[in-house]
């Protein structure tokens, strides 16, 4: 499939090594039940992100780190900006892009741990976490033998790994999402307080694998709110000022 883009005037092709580059994203929301109040979240917020690179939001809650984080997924329509992905050797803008090119953006390059899992009802967590590995063409054995090493690696315990997520623990539906990502090589990767519901002994194994990551050359942006993972693993931060 072809990802039309944007003439490469716009785009930051040849004037960038980074994998991920917002331009002056700004957000509102129109609070509807409230006398359609505009309530401005984002006001010209820009990140770029190179290779290998772990960049920290922070700030106070309610200052638009979550939104910032959403924009960058598309999950959030921004009111005006530029969030350039080097998607495949080519620069694209995601808010320009057709539903279906936004979708295989995601499947390729862009990785996503929410702090919540959706819960498919009568499938495994294996497969739960296998599937945007199969995704990429891998066969469904070798693609859960891999997922099956981060369930080891993250110490779910082996009598879920075939049960439906759907009564697990916070912490376990949190390992199941981090898996479901990390067994995947994105070039960028989204992640949203993924120790958030974790003991010590796995935010180790998910500051590893993060560094692992890193390693490898991938760009990462993240909401980090437990001190010692985001002093470890980030290189920098983008502060965002009060609510």
């Amino acid at each position: 499939m072809t990802i039309s883009t944007l003439p490469q005037t716009s785009s930051p092709a040849s004037q960038t090594t980074a994998l991920l580059k917002a331009e002056n994203l700004v957000k509102s929301f129109i609070l509807h039940h409230q006398g359609s109040v505009k309530l401005p979240v984002l006001e010209g917020v820009s990140l770029t992100v190179e290779p290998g690179e772990c960049v920290a939001l922070q700030g106070p809650s309610g200052s638009g780190k979550s939104t910032f984080m959403r924009s960058l997924y598309a999950n959030y329509r921004i009111d005006n900006g530029a969030i350039w992905v080097n998607h495949r050797g080519d620069w694209v803008n995601l808010p320009q892009l057709k539903p279906h090119e936004l979708l295989e953006v995601r499947r390729y390059t862009i990785g996503y741990v929410s702090q919540f899992l959706r819960v498919i009802p009568r499938v495994p967590a294996v497969e739960v976490a296998a599937e945007p590995l199969m995704d990429w063409g891998v066969e469904a054995d070798a693609a859960q033998d891999k997922v099956r090493e981060l369930f080891a690696r993250l110490n779910l315990p082996e009598r879920l790994w075939e049960l439906s997520p759907t009564t697990f623990s916070g912490g376990e539906k949190q390992r199941v999402n981090i898996a479901r990502a990390f067994a995947v090589d994105y070039p960028i990767l989204l992640l949203d307080e993924p120790t958030s519901a974790l003991d010590a002994t796995n935010r180790e194994v998910v500051m590893q694998l993060i560094e692992e990551c890193k390693a490898k050359g991938c760009a990462l942006v993240g909401i980090f709110h437990d001190d010692e993972v985001r002093e470890r693993v980030c290189d920098r931060a983008l502060q965002f000022g009060a609510a």
